[in-house]
């Protein structure tokens, strides 16, 4: 995993730029005591310390000859990571230590909120619960309403707190309720417990994205953002296999139990491997945000919480923008998760659940590839044109991607019951292209606004889209109900054309970092 320095300490970067400039004023007393001591230290914490800065081990910094870097010969000029010509080895290192530990540790969370899923019926066939399906749906129901605010409140409120410390500690913690859970007897007691899961499950996704905001630069978020997505599928593949097999073996409680411990094993090594951003280990920040000042010249004040999200966030039209287009796209989401199966079975014919379940199964297959590809584009579209809108080159690729949905909507509706193979690659195909904005819509939130916003905005949009999630129950039931199939697939068409109307305006929208850039030029000019 690599050495972890302390966050106090001088980073690699500092402690080569210091050496370099005392150095240089000392290189004509080569008698002076601190050029004796660094000599005496040996040429291996040279070399270490020029092979971590990226500098040749041949390197004299006694010699005229400049330092080789993207900022000049000036070693003063190293104000962020875009300075270097390419990133340090130790610095990458570190980095996909926290990358690989914010992926398996967001997945983990899926594996203590699917647990239930894949439990509750072992939990109804056993007779000392005596626990009937509706009980189970009543379960269900409290988590999303817990989970919807919780993601919203530690959104707002992470953003003065150490988002490692949210992700390892809240895994740690819903594992934890997970295990409580597993020694329940009543529905009082299962109902509390599930209820403080879903409190508890808000806590994954806004720290995963200011960690993400944090180690990762603009013009390569979007595919670490898309690899990070996959979090999503591989929890969702691995609870049945975890949860369910748990519990079928060595009874329900197992299959809370299971995840629980994957849940804090895994939340501690979060917290012993993973870094807030780059300058608590000692390097520069990933970027300069150049925020502008006042008339004065002086610096903003630290906003408050309260600030932080009234101007940042629910002032912002764009984000209200973003937050009901994920309110659609969850409609949709939702939509087809819920009710495919049902629709197969009852409008296409489909012998049992069984059947329909496999020509629905690649939704998620078709979900990680529509991610990972939808990342990479839009980081194409901001490197092909970088003075364009950064925001704006995602949200092309959302629209983009929502015509996809709705074109293989119209596929999976006209397919023939008797075109199985053509019904599970018009699923594939939907989760390819749904995945994607979903993606992409949580990181334009997070580019919209400044570091220190991030949560929030990513809390905010959270909570409006498990509205949209909501929404896809009782009302979908009840328009297939009094309306028929058909009606059905027409609200989810309208949904997406509701989404699309409200991307239009925001085709070249530019990102918080451009923004602000803009203020500090104009700034200057009239100066």
């Amino acid at each position: 995993m690599g050495s972890l320095r302390p966050p106090c300490s001088r980073g690699p970067l500092q402690q080569q730029l210091g050496q370099y400039r005392h150095r240089q004023s000392a290189s004509k007393d080569e008698s002076s005591p601190r050029v004796r001591s660094l000599n005496d230290d040996g040429k291996a914490r040279e070399i270490l310390v020029k092979a971590d800065t990226g500098l040749p081990a041949d390197h004299n910094p006694n010699s005229s000859a400049p330092i080789p870097s993207a900022a000049g010969t000036d070693p003063s000029k190293f104000t962020s990571m875009q300075d270097y010509g390419s990133y340090p080895k130790a610095f990458v290192t570190r980095r996909l230590v926290t990358f690989v530990g914010i992926v398996i540790g967001y997945a983990c969370f899926y594996l203590t909120r699917n647990s239930l899923t894949y439990t509750a019926p072992v939990m109804v066939a056993d007779p000392a619960l005596k626990m009937d399906i509706t009980q189970v749906g009543t379960m269900t129901s409290i988590f999303p309403i817990a989970y919807g605010f919780s993601k919203f409140v530690s959104g707002v409120l992470g953003a003065r707190s150490s988002p490692t410390l949210l992700l390892g500690g809240g895994l740690m913690c819903t594992a934890i309720i997970n295990v409580c859970f597993g020694f329940g007897h009543s529905m009082v007691w299962f109902c509390c417990f599930w209820a403080l899961n879903g409190i508890l499950q808000g806590l994954g996704g806004p720290s995963c994205a200011r960690i993400l905001t944090f180690w990762f630069a603009t013009k390569e978020r979007g595919t670490y953002w898309g690899m990070w997505n996959i979090a999503h599928n591989l929890g969702g593949f691995t609870a049945p296999i975890l949860a369910g097999t748990a519990a079928r073996s060595l009874g329900w409680k197992w299959g809370m139990f299971a995840p629980g411990i994957v849940g804090v094993t895994v939340g501690l090594l979060i917290l012993l491997t993973v870094r807030d951003s780059p300058e608590k280990i000692g390097y520069p920040p990933i970027e300069i945000v150049a925020k502008a000042k006042k008339e004065d010249g002086k610096a903003e004040a630290k906003e408050t919480l309260m600030s932080l999200l009234l101007n940042n966030v629910l002032k912002n039209p764009y984000i209200w923008g973003m937050a009901l287009t994920y309110f659609f796209i969850y409609v949709v989401r939702q939509g087809v998760t819920s009710w495919f199966v049902f629709y197969l079975i009852k409008a296409k014919g489909v012998a049992d659940a069984g059947s329909a379940a496999f020509r629905v199964s690649g939704l998620e297959l078709g979900g990680l590839f529509g991610s990972l590809l939808a990342g990479r584009i839009s980081d194409y579209l901001i490197a092909k044109n970088p003075e364009g809108g950064n925001v704006g080159k995602r949200v092309q690729v959302v629209m983009g991607y929502t015509v996809g949905i709705a074109a293989m909507l119209a596929t999976f509706y006209l397919a023939p019951a008797s075109a199985g193979w053509l019904q599970w690659a018009s699923v594939f195909m939907i989760g390819f292209f749904l995945y994607g904005p979903q993606m992409l819509i949580g990181l334009c939130g997070a580019e919209l606004v400044g570091p220190e916003s991030v949560g929030a905005s990513e809390g905010f949009l959270g909570w409006v889209a498990y509205l949209g999630a909501a929404n896809a129950g009782i009302p979908l039931s009840m328009i297939v109900k009094n309306h028929g199939w058909e009606a059905y697939f027409v609200a989810l068409l309208v949904a997406c054309g509701m989404a699309l109307l409200l991307l239009a305006p925001m085709v070249n929208l530019k990102s918080y970092v451009q923004r602000e850039e803009a203020k500090k030029s104009l700034r200057a000019k009239s100066a």
